[in-house]
């Protein structure tokens, strides 16, 4: 299932810093820390933390949180189903970048091993 034009849009222009909280919350709940969770967006990324409480703090979308990211050159390796999409078959860079996130939160939450969520590094 590939995406669509309106909903590569939707995930463009959303705020990384209202999606962030709920990232938080899902992990949190099932017993992670948010240490983690920044840990595995430093992976993804490339961001510290001082960047990405930067990028929080300046309310910005995911088109230009994932513009300033260099992204995991192992992130390839991230596949499976997320939010209905099959990962490896997003055509869409930036929107494959969201779901890339999406999936490695999930596998946090589910009490993920973090050296294979990090996907050997």
């Amino acid at each position: 299932m590939t995406t669509t034009p309106e909903h590569d849009q939707r995930v463009a222009k959303l705020i990384f810093a209202s999606v962030y909280p709920m990232y938080i919350k899902k992990v949190e709940a099932k017993g992670r820390t948010e240490e983690e969770l920044k840990q595995v967006i430093a992976w993804l990324t490339g961001f510290n933390n001082k960047k990405l409480q930067q990028l929080i703090k300046d309310k910005v979308t995911f088109e230009e949180f994932f513009k300033q990211a260099t992204i995991n050159p192992n992130a390839y390796l991230i596949t499976g189903m997320i939010c209905g999409y099959r990962i490896e078959d997003i055509e869409t860079p930036l929107t494959k970048q969201a779901r890339y996130l999406d999936k490695l939160v999930d596998e946090l939450a589910k009490g993920r091993k973090m050296e294979k969520i990090l996907r050997g590094s």
